[in-house]
């Protein structure tokens, strides 16, 4: 899980990038689960609460511009 201050220390292009994995890997946990593959169902609405969480710091950091 990653900290919201592990992310405000990140600059606009690491926060891009921290998002697009995060993405990934949430896409990867959903085939997962299509499959029946997926024992740890609560690692799906964790990632999506990284993905929302690194994408309100990275608009933060867009806005302060």
């Amino acid at each position: 899980m990653t900290k919201a201050a592990e992310l405000r220390q990140k600059d606009v292009a690491g926060l891009e990038a921290e998002v697009k994995a995060l993405q990934k890997a949430h896409f990867g946990l959903r085939m997962q689960k299509a499959t029946q593959q997926l024992t740890n169902t609560s690692t799906l609405r964790t990632t999506r609460r990284d993905i929302a969480r690194a994408k309100t710091i990275l608009a933060e950091k867009q806005a302060a511009k």
